[in-house]
Order: structure tokens, then sequence, then C-alpha cells
């Protein structure tokens, strides 16, 4: 179905990876991968600089070279997957949040995710009452009383409160070749495998 020439065109965007190891390494199947490319390519021309939005993307680039990767995004997008361990979707969020990343979410740290969070949401609060949030969150997370999350405080934290990482899971990520079907036009996969990713 596939022909040589998208293969080539593939080939040469950085960080190219065939997409049967990155479904060996993720709950994707090797045509959610391909579809990712075509989603990755649309992306990849139209990042967006501000808040919260380039906090996640700057996690994204593992290689810290300032390029996000093929690989790096469908490893990372993979956390999304609703396949994924609510384990690993806790452990990316505590990293979201160690801004300085010092193995622990600081006071300062969880009052500019607080600040990102209501940008995204064009949420505008007070001063006060964002400080009310930050020392409420402390009080409830902060068990030992040393002013900072470590991460079992956070996984005790989340697992009382889920609905911190609700956001963590995009149903859409299960069935992406159905939300991206213009990959099959470019798609080097079999048609028994494509099949793979769609029904279930």
């Amino acid at each position: 179905m596939g022909c040589g020439h998208s293969s080539k065109r593939a080939r040469s965007v950085p960080g190219y990876e065939d997409p049967n190891t990155l479904s060996s390494e993720t709950p994707f199947t090797v045509s959610e991968v391909e579809a990712l490319f075509e989603l990755f390519k649309k992306l990849s021309s139209s990042i967006i600089d501000d808040g919260l939005i380039h906090k996640v993307f700057d996690s994204f680039d593992v290689k810290r070279n300032g390029v996000i990767e093929f690989g790096e995004f469908v490893r990372s997008l993979s956390i999304f997957h609703p396949n994924t361990p609510a384990e690993d979707k806790i452990a990316f969020a505590f990293r979201l949040y160690d801004l300085r990343q010092t193995g622990f979410i600081e006071r300062e740290e969880l009052k500019e995710m607080v600040l990102a969070l209501l940008n995204e949401s064009d949420l505008v609060l007070s001063d006060d009452v964002v400080e009310q949030i930050v020392h409420k969150t402390f009080v409830d997370a902060d068990s030992n009383g040393d002013g900072k999350i470590d991460p079992n405080e956070w996984k005790d934290f989340v697992a009382k409160n889920p609905s911190l990482i609700k956001n963590m899971t995009l149903p859409y990520l299960k069935d992406i070749t159905l939300a991206f079907p213009s990959f099959v036009l470019n798609s080097e996969v079999e048609d028994s495998d494509m099949g793979r990713g769609l029904g279930t």
C-alpha cells in the first residue's frame, strides 16, 4: 500500500524511527504510530511557546537539543494513552511540576504551575487565593512537613485526588488512526496490521 517515495521522505525527518520499534516500546499499534507521524508533521511546524504547553513540549525533548524528534514525540505522547498505567501518568505529572528538576515539588514550583494552569484556562484569581491553593496543597500533600513534596507524597496525594491526572488521558489516542485518516494514503503498513488498531 505504501510507496518508496513516502518512506524516503519520512526518514529525512529528524529523529524518525521505525514504526515497528516505536510500537514495541509504547501502547500504540504500528498503524497508530504512522498516524501519529502525520500529527507530528503538522505540529512540528507550529509549537506554541508559552505557559503549560511549553512545559509539556519541553518535557518531550528528552535529548535536550531544542528539537522534538519523532521518536521522542511518540514515546512522550504515549503517557496520555488510555492504556498507560496510572503510575506512569503520576510520575510524568510529578516531573511536570518539578520545574527545577530537584526531585521534589517546592512551593514556588507549585505556584508557577497553578498560575500556568490558570493562564491556560483564562482564569484570574487574586494572589491571596493562589497562595491559599498552594498552602492547602502543601498541608494535604507534604505529609512529613519538610516543605517540599517528594515522589511518594505526590503519589499518595494523587491517589486521594485522582482529578489531578484526569487530563493525562486522551481517549482519542486509542483510535488515532480514525482521528488522522490521511495517514492511510502514506502508510507502509500491510492491511492486516492496520486492522490491529481499529475496533478494540
